[in-house]
């Protein structure tokens, strides 16, 4: 196995370069890009032509990675430009905007989504292409394609005011979103739009499916799974039934993602093998099975997980077809390529990313951990073959998952092993009903059936989520160690492919480099700190000092405070419930904090020191901002860190 014989997994981090130069600050604008491409694609071809029958192949290869990169970063130039943001939305008196979407039910209101036509500035209609989430307070359901008349603008989405804290503005803006607005009944249904296109068909279709199956399934709890399990409709998910999930290390079965598709997948292949097809049918079948697992992809909204398994699935598809085998590493690399072409921010979505690691640790370690135990019985062969598909998936995940969520489920394997063969059971079941619910004495029986077989799930998630000690949280991972994680899994996946002695010396070289950064970030750690949070209305001051945490909140809820000042808690890996902070308030009302360096006034806001800060920083566009040392600062609406 030479690394020559995968070309989209060595095209693939070129790719990524480019994608990153793109978005980076000194990256050329889209017109040199895009000169600097065809220059490069113009040099290559004069080599690989006669003109260039004296190149080597080191000057080849290196121009194409050139021009893999250049065109990484013309992708990202391009889209900036095709979503820069106008401002205009915010002077207007009014704006026209057609809805998209059906209305998602929260508790005070319900929330849509408007794409805006037209704004009216001064007097005067223009043209405006913009999306806005809106929620609005309406006696009826807004439907897509509908226009509305909003007599007010809508604000911009707030960047976090906290470190570490939730960044919604920028999950937002990656799906082309920058505006929200609180609408109330101030609006007017002017029009409504033909909706015969792709777009609005499956969007209809999705609605009438959700309805179909809530009317089918007499229990409310399983219809809420059965939504999210076969149409990925989340949103509305109990949070005590997303909290088992999440305990028994399942949730990923909630998310439509490869699993599902995978499932679907199998459910069609199985049928063709008693079928015995002759060639030209068989073709036939397998091209009507790629159009069903495109059109799920397309009935659940197109998640990077269902695009990655549609396409591998596809290209097996159409290996098979061929009679041939590709490359499950070009099938990755390659359908990673299609979705980054497609959208160069859908590197940054958590579900495009776990669900690349988890099928490169079920390809890559899954054999080495089923090769400890060969047992006799067909039973335990089948428990041992789940079991190691699990632990090799968890084992490449679970560093990501501590970086992102902070939160590892002990009992993953038990839930997988009772959970996931019934999912499995229930996708049989639901994908008829999908399809034949219409027909009333079949959906009736199907619903019955989906509703026990997912009652009895969430009895099982429930009674795992009850065992003490279901998971492990505040737990956190930085970059560099996930950097020695999947170094260390490399190795040990190549140690039968490569040298020993040389995988040895890069293991150990790997761990001392991690150790080395882990010391250092140590020795940057301030013996004294005060972090400033900011909440709606109050601030919340965390000071560190000789290891332990000190706290002062003038008022922050309990919701704010796991929102906005817990994320960087865990991240620093201070206590959850630190040390009340002991201060006593002087005529003037300035309160003096005992065993520390400041005061602070709480009617103007304003911070004093009594020595001279080491450095003050201030929290802005998602980084520590350098700020003038002085002796006092005024604390508005944003975080600030004082090093003493």
């Amino acid at each position: 196995m030479r690394f020559a014989d995968f070309p989209f997994l060595r095209y693939l981090p070129f790719l990524l370069i480019g994608i990153f130069l793109g978005q980076s600050d000194w990256s050329p604008d889209l017109l040199v890009l895009a000169i600097i491409l065809s220059i490069s694609w113009l040099c290559y071809l004069m080599l690989v032509s006669n003109l260039g029958k004296y190149a080597s192949f080191f000057q080849m290869s290196s121009i194409a990675y050139l021009s893999l990169i250049v065109f990484g970063a013309l992708l990202v130039q391009n889209q900036k430009r095709q979503t820069d943001v106008s401002t205009d939305i915010l002077q207007a008196e009014s704006y026209l905007a057609e809805v998209t979407a059906y209305d998602l039910q929260k508790p005070n209101s319900f929330e849509n989504l408007l794409e805006v036509k037209s704004v009216l500035i001064e007097g005067e209609w223009n043209d405006f292409q913009g999306k806005v989430l809106v929620y609005h307070q309406s006696d009826k359901n807004l439907e897509p394609g509908q226009i509305l008349l909003v007599n007010k603008k809508p604000e911009e989405i707030a960047s976090p005011l906290n470190p570490h804290e939730f960044d919604y503005r920028q999950y937002l803006s990656r799906q082309g979103i920058q505006y929200r607005q609180f609408l109330g009944k101030d609006f007017q249904l002017v029009d409504s739009v033909p909706s015969t296109g792709l777009n609005y068909f499956l969007v209809h279709l999705r609605h009438r499916i959700g309805e179909m199956l809530q009317s089918k399934i007499p229990d409310q709890n399983s219809a809420q799974i059965a939504l999210a399990l076969l149409l990925g409709q989340k949103k509305e998910l109990d949070p005590t039934i997303r909290e088992a999930y999440t305990q028994a290390g399942v949730m990923h079965i909630l998310a439509v993602s490869g699993l599902h598709v995978g499932i679907i997948y199998a459910l069609f292949i199985l049928v063709l093998k008693p079928l015995k097809l002759k060639k030209e049918k068989a073709r036939l079948y397998l091209f009507a099975v790629i159009l069903v697992i495109w059109l799920y992809a397309f009935l659940t909204g197109l998640s990077p997980s269902v695009v990655r398994a549609a396409t591998m699935f596809s290209l097996l598809t159409l290996g098979q077809m061929r009679e041939r085998r590709p490359s499950i590493y070009n099938i990755l690399a390659f359908s990673a390529i299609l979705m980054i072409t497609t959208n160069p921010d859908v590197i940054y979505e958590v579900g495009f990313q776990l669900s690349y690691l988890a099928v490169l640790g079920i390809v890559m370690i899954q054999p080495l951990i089923l090769n400890l135990w060969l047992p006799r019985h067909k039973v335990l062969e089948y428990i041992w073959q789940l079991t190691s598909v699990s632990l090799a998936a968890q084992l490449v995940t679970f560093p990501l998952s501590l970086y992102y969520f902070h939160v590892f489920p002990t009992y993953f394997l038990l839930g997988n092993l009772l959970i996931l063969p019934l999912a499995f059971l229930i996708m049989q079941v639901g994908v008829p009903l999908m399809i034949f619910g219409w027909i009333p004495v079949v959906g009736d029986v199907l619903g019955w059936v989906l509703s026990w077989l997912i009652w009895v799930q969430n009895w099982i998630a429930e009674t795992i989520r009850l065992i003490p000690g279901g998971k492990l949280d505040r737990l956190t991972m930085d970059f560099s160690g996930m950097i020695f994680v999947w170094g260390m899994l490399l190795i040990i996946a190549g140690w039968e492919f490569g040298s020993k002695r040389k995988l040895t010396w890069l293991a150990m070289s790997l761990a001392f480099l991690w150790v080395g950064f882990q010391l250092y970030v140590e020795f940057q750690i301030p013996s004294k700190e005060l972090i400033v949070y900011q909440g709606k209305k109050s601030q919340l001051f965390d000071f560190s000092y000789s290891g332990k945490t000190y706290s002062w909140n003038q008022g922050l809820e309990p919701g704010e405070i796991s929102y906005s000042v817990d994320p960087n808690r865990v991240q620093k890996q201070w206590s959850q419930i630190p040390i009340s902070l002991v201060a006593f308030q002087h005529d003037s009302g300035q309160l003096e904090f005992i065993g520390t360096d400041f005061t602070f006034h709480p009617i103007n806001k304003k911070l004093h020191f009594s020595s001279t800060p080491k450095a003050v920083h201030l929290w802005y566009g998602g980084k520590w901002i350098d700020l003038p040392v002085t002796d006092s600062i005024a604390i508005d609406s944003l975080a600030y860190r004082i090093l003493f």
